[in-house]
């Protein structure tokens, strides 16, 4: 694979960059919801009229579900919309992926926003310029940066040996259904960069995370006669302490890539439901977390792991031992994925920061899942994710991302584009 050392100067348009940001901030496209499949729409229109080569297709949503490796869903969808835009080079060097989600989370609570999640606003903070909204940071503002370094080639007119694909997904958020569907449609890169939220450091590997539920039972009765049932409430008490163990046993050593990271697979409880009368003592409760995967653990290792010791703390407790706590996988199942160290992938984007910021940024792997493990581990495509925004920042509210940043990254996608396509 020959790739161009030096690149000339190419400018973008920052004016078009923010302004296309802030129109695809004002499609609410939380995961599963209408306006998830109208971005996807909204891309493909304005990318044909731009004149890429837009592949636009409807993706079979039950189809892909049955499908044996199937990254698993939170939300119900009936349909879902795949696209690729493509700014084609001669066909002698290598293929570029520019791979983004256009699905965001809920907004949560509204009360905690200073303003509509989905009206973006721009605001100046301590002498830099930020855009508020849901979707910014977690990661329409990549979305943007990579558009518009595309565009910035396309206009500048230079000619590509290889060529450069758009590729926006949906369902990034709970599972990863768009770039599975990606894949599954055939498309492939020599590498790709996901323009996800790293402060512009890259991220090579993710470790994974696995949507569990457990079922706790009881037995119920009325709350004045308490001591002749058992609630499932306080039999989930030793059962919080067990996950809790847990986590600890699998956290205590870690990958030097993940070792920046006070938990490197973290293991969570997010929601937590029993009982259906006051004065009732309690006879089911369901909790709903997620799993951390570690690099290079499998996820029917880590599923291994977290039954064990239900089972476990199951056997150690009398009414437990003949109500066992009961396991179900569901949602999401992200697992852990790597790109090797010595990926050309990984001392390019390297090198082009470098040449933009006088330095090295920092390596390092993420506690959370990505696509990155579907476009490696499924499509064996060489992939980091280098982008704009802090990570803390995404499924916040007031979610921000400082404009300089987005600028930023769009000028090191062009530098990037022409030394790998040239």
């Amino acid at each position: 694979m020959t790739m161009t050392t030096s690149v000339p100067d190419v400018p973008i348009d920052e004016a078009a960059l923010v302004a296309d940001l802030l129109e695809l901030l004002h499609f609410p496209s939380v995961s599963g919801s209408a306006a998830e499949l109208e971005v996807q729409e909204h891309l493909a229109e304005r990318w044909r009229g731009e004149g890429l080569d837009v592949d636009r297709w409807d993706i079979d949503v039950d189809a892909l579900s049955r499908d044996p490796q199937f990254p698993g869903m939170e939300v119900p969808r009936t349909a879902a919309v795949g696209v690729t835009a493509t700014l084609a080079g001669d066909g002698t060097g290598p293929v570029l992926m520019f791979n983004g989600h256009t699905d965001v989370v809920p907004p949560g609570d509204l009360d905690a926003w200073t303003g509509d999640p989905f009206v973006p606003r721009t605001m100046n903070v301590d002498g830099r310029d930020r855009i508020v909204g849901r979707g910014v940071c977690d990661m329409k503002a990549g979305v943007a940066a990579m558009w518009t370094s595309v565009r910035a080639v396309q206009n500048a007119g230079i000619p590509l040996r290889g060529s450069v694909v758009l590729a926006p997904v949906s369902g990034e958020e709970d599972g990863g259904l768009g770039t599975f569907a990606l894949l599954r449609h055939g498309v492939t890169a020599d590498m790709c960069v996901v323009p996800e939220p790293t402060s512009m450091d890259i991220i090579p590997a993710n470790g994974g995370a696995l949507t569990f539920r457990l079922t706790v039972r009881g037995l119920a009765t009325h709350a004045a006669r308490r001591t002749d049932g058992v609630s499932a409430i306080e039999k989930f008490y030793p059962v919080l302490i067990a996950l809790q163990e847990l986590e600890q046993r699998r956290n205590t050593e870690v990958d030097v890539v993940m070792q920046r990271w006070p938990l490197a697979y973290p293991l969570s409880v997010g929601t937590v439901h029993a009982g259906d009368w006051a004065s009732t003592v309690p006879d089911l409760l369901t909790a709903e977390g997620r799993l951390g995967v570690a690099l290079g653990e499998t996820n029917e290792e880590a599923r291994t792991a977290l039954e064990d010791a239900m089972a476990q703390v199951s056997t150690a407790d009398p009414w437990l031992a003949e109500h066992p706590v009961e396991v179900t996988w569901w949602g999401g199942q992200f697992a852990s994925g790597r790109t090797p160290a010595d990926s050309p992938v990984i001392s390019l984007v390297s090198g082009m920061h470098r040449g933009l910021h006088g330095r090295d940024p920092e390596v390092y792997g993420a506690p959370y899942g990505s696509d990155l493990r579907l476009l490696m581990g499924l499509g064996g495509i060489p992939t980091v994710q280098y982008g704009p925004g802090d990570a803390s920042a995404a499924h916040a509210p007031d979610e921000w991302v400082d404009i300089d940043e987005v600028v930023d990254t769009a000028r090191g996608l062009v530098r990037l584009i022409l030394q790998v396509c040239g």
